[in-house]
This record gives structure tokens, sequence and C-alpha cells, in this order.
């Protein structure tokens, strides 16, 4: 027929297929195929799962899904026209996520990065010590997009800290947890914080801004949970940073003019300056920093001891697309003064990838408005999409033990139903993160929750009740949805 075979212009406006000849379980057998495989994959790779596996098992899924369309008349050419439709939509997340790895690579070398833990580190104060490390570890994760390298290097700081000043590991496990995961939500350079938007089909900076709205009474309540714990709990002996400080203040040259370029960048976020824009003057500012404060180091990345146009260009030009590394006279912190670059993107890229196949053949074969229809019978209000939203987000995460896919799977999964309901994406978006992103630390077998408790040395078990943030995140989203506040709807045309 004629219509079907114009394409839409814009993902906004794309209609869901749909299939008479397909019924809800036949609907469904991908998904339970798909969650299978995944839970086998990751108790078999583990946390190298996410290095290709999991993204091939995607690719397994999107055939079974396929053999479930041809056996109920669905051609392999509307399959690919689908395919090809998810992929396009995801062109600017694809290239944003490029250019965060290019500016955490700058950011980092130009020392703008180990700027901010140096003078976060420097609020520490052992009266107000767990308060401190959710503090501490929310402006690490910022800067860095990433809970794991924050908590394997100044968490593992602070849990000896909060062991000689005689505080609970499991306390103050929650409370480096609590921080860190705050800051991985809410920076643009986290890869979670990309791949939500791009899964609902939203924007990244609109995202976070939506985001604000429940992240920050969440941290709130966290935060004075923390202060009114460390009030009762007696601490003794003396938190001893210097050693860190010395470190950071040794490697790079540290200033406050370093300040600048975030501060120019989140002026360009405020004046809705593209993101790809706004990310790239905040790369090529970085990059221009490292050349006038951190010439040596830029010269060392190169091999080289002088600083001289070429071991400058290389070096920057390094920084922004390969792995470097900043040697320092601390082992601890040699792996917090590294960065990916843009290579270092392109496993959240490929996952995304492949998820658009496996959505792109489901949405092709009429799957998702049977799934999504059953939802919206089952889901009578809008509070009731909100739960199933984050029951589905609590479930992948405990059977597909990974929060890369209870953020991409729902994401594809749920974005038609909450368009229907003429609620904006940012709504989805921030869902996914308020649940998918935080709790993944709370399930043991999960890649987060193993990695995490093996690198603080803390059991799941210890620190799951002292994890504030991370619980009470979906529960404030289920609230703000029971009341109805801030609940954005879809812009008419």
């Amino acid at each position: 027929m004629p219509d079907q075979q114009k394409k839409p212009k814009f993902r906004e406006d794309e209609t869901i297929i749909e299939n008479k000849e397909l019924n809800i379980w036949e609907a469904l057998i991908p998904v339970f195929v798909l969650v299978g495989m995944l839970a086998y994959n990751v108790y078999v790779f583990g946390d190298d799962a996410l290095s290709g596996s999991n993204q091939f098992i995607l690719l397994l899924g999107g055939a079974v899904a396929a053999i479930v369309g041809f056996l109920n008349k669905v051609s392999y050419k509307q399959m690919l026209a689908e395919v090809a439709e998810n992929i396009r939509s995801t062109t600017g997340a694809l290239l944003i996520l490029l250019m965060v790895g290019a500016l955490a690579g700058t950011w980092m070398v130009s020392g703008i990065i180990p700027a901010m833990i140096y003078y976060g580190l420097q609020i520490l104060n052992p009266t107000i010590f767990l308060a401190a490390c959710v503090i501490i570890c929310a402006i690490i994760s910022i800067a860095t997009g990433s809970s794991w390298t924050t908590a394997a290097t100044v968490g593992i700081a602070l849990i000896g800290i909060g062991e000689a000043l005689g505080i609970s590991l499991g306390m103050t496990a929650g409370a480096v947890l609590s921080g860190a995961y705050f800051g991985d939500k809410m920076s643009p350079l986290s890869d979670t914080t990309n791949l939500a938007p791009a899964m609902a089909g939203g924007e990244l900076f609109s995202h976070i801004r939506y985001m604000a709205l429940t992240t920050i009474p969440t941290i709130s309540i966290t935060l004075l949970v923390f202060i009114i714990i460390g009030f009762t709990v007696d601490t003794s002996g003396v938190a001893d940073t210097e050693a860190i400080l010395n470190t950071i203040g040794n490697t790079f040259n540290i200033n406050g003019w370093l300040f600048i370029v975030p501060l120019a960048v989140i002026f360009l976020i405020v004046k809705k300056t593209p993101p790809l824009v706004a990310l790239l003057l905040g790369t090529l500012l970085g990059g221009i920093f490292a050349l006038i404060f951190q010439p040596d180091i830029v010269a060392g990345l190169t091999g080289s001891k002088n600083l001289t146009f070429e071991s400058g260009y290389k070096g920057i030009l390094n920084a922004i697309t390969v792995k470097t590394s900043i040697a320092t006279d601390n082992p601890q912190l040699n792996e917090l003064f590294s960065a990916k670059g843009m290579e270092g993107m392109l496993g959240t890229i490929w996952l995304i990838v492949c998820a658009m196949v496996f959505g792109g053949i489901m949405d092709g074969i009429g799957a998702l408005a049977r799934i999504t229809k059953s939802l919206l019978n089952m889901a009578k209000t809008t509070f009731g999409l909100f739960a199933s939203t984050v029951g589905s987000c609590l479930a992948l995460n405990v059977t597909a033990s990974d929060q890369y896919l209870a953020i991409v799977v729902p994401g594809k999964m749920f974005s038609k139903a909450f368009e229907e309901r003429d609620l904006a994406p940012e709504n989805l978006s921030r869902t996914l993160e308020d649940s998918g992103t935080v709790t993944s630390v709370l399930v043991p077998w999960n890649t987060c929750g193993a990695y995490h408790s093996g690198v603080l040395g803390v059991t799941v078990g210890d620190y799951f009740f002292y994890a504030i943030f991370n619980w009470l995140s979906p529960l404030m989203t289920l609230f703000f949805a029971a009341f109805k506040i801030k609940i954005k709807q879809l812009a008419k045309a």
C-alpha cells in the first residue's frame, strides 16, 4: 500500500506498526528469549559481557523476532526498513556520544577534571564525613561521568578514611555510591545519561533538566539523612587527604582559571546552544587550556620531553580520540587520571545500534504494538504506565543483570506507549534513569552490584540500606507520577 512506503520525517511522527496476525504470546517470545540469553551471557562473561557479547545477543534476539515475523506474514523488507529508521533516529545521540568522549579527554589532560577533584576533596570534614562523601563523589562523578571510576579511586580512599574514623563500611559505601550515582545520572559525560534520551527519543540536555526535578529532592533527602547519621555516629582519628592533594598538585597545574571552560559550556547549555556545538566548543577550549596550563603533560602523551607544534597537535588529538593515561606517584590515582576519548564511546554506540536492530524488528513485525496495547490495557492511568516502566527496569536489572539493558529494552518497548498517552519523551527517559541506572548497584549479581561490591570490599547486603539515593530514586519518580507533579505533555504541532 502506498502509505506504508512513506517513511516519516521525524521520529515523533512515526506511527506504530500493527499486525493482527500476531498475538501477545508470540510478541513476547523474542523478549523472553532475549532476557534469558542475556542473563546467561552475563553469568558466563561477567563484566566483560559489555565488550561485545551482549551486543551480539541483541542481534540474536532480533533474529528470533524476525523468525516470529516471517511466521506471521511480515516481509524482510518491512523489518529492514524499520531497523534503518530506528538507527537513523539515533544519529544525533551517536554523534553526541563521540563528542562526549572527546570532551572528557581534553578536560582530563587540561587539568579541568583534576581541579574539580582537588577542590572537591578539600571540603572533607570528619564531623560531616558521610555527607561529605556524597558531595565529593557527586562532584567527581559529574566531572568524569562514571560511577565506576569514582568508586574505584576516590571511593576506595574514602572507605579507608571512614574505617580509620570508626564508621561502618556499609555506611561509607552507601554514601559513596549515592554520590557517585547522582553524578553518573546527571553528568552529560555519562553513557547512561546519553543512552536514556536516545532510547526515549528525547534530547540530552532537556533530559538532564527534566531529570533534575526528581533527582534534586532525592539527593537532598539523602544528604539530610547522612547529616543526621553523621551527628549520631561517634568518629575518631583524622581524615588525611594531604597525600592525594599533593599528588594532584604535583602532577597538574591546578588553578581557578581552569573553571572557565566548564562555566563556558554551562553558559552555552543554559542559552540552549545545540548540544553538539556546546560539546565541540568545550572540547576545543579544553585542548587550548591543556596547551596553556599542562604543556608537559600534553608533550608526555606523545613520549616527548618538550612541547612542540607536532607533539602538541598529536597529544591533543590523542586525548580526543583514543585512551590516554597520566601517570602519578600514587598508583591509586592513575586509573582516575585516564580518559578513553571517542574510542571509549564505541562500545555504547555499538550497543545502541544493536538495540536498534532488535527494536526495529520488534517494531516491524508489530510486536511493540501488541505489547504496548496490552500494557496500556493493564495501565489504565498515567501512574500505571509509570509504574509499569519502573517495574520493567527493575526486572531487567535482576534478570538481565545489566543497567544498560535495563534502559535499552524498556526504553524501546515503552516509547510508543508514552507517545500515545501524549507524554513527552522526557517522562520516559527520566523514569528509565530513576529506576534503571541507579538500582543496578543494588542487585548482587548485576554487573554494577558485583563490581562495586568487589571494588569497595563491602557486600551489597551491607550497603543496600545506606545506598539511599539508589533505592529512593524509583520511589520518587512514582511519587511524582502518583500526584501528577511535573508530568510533561507532548507539544502540540
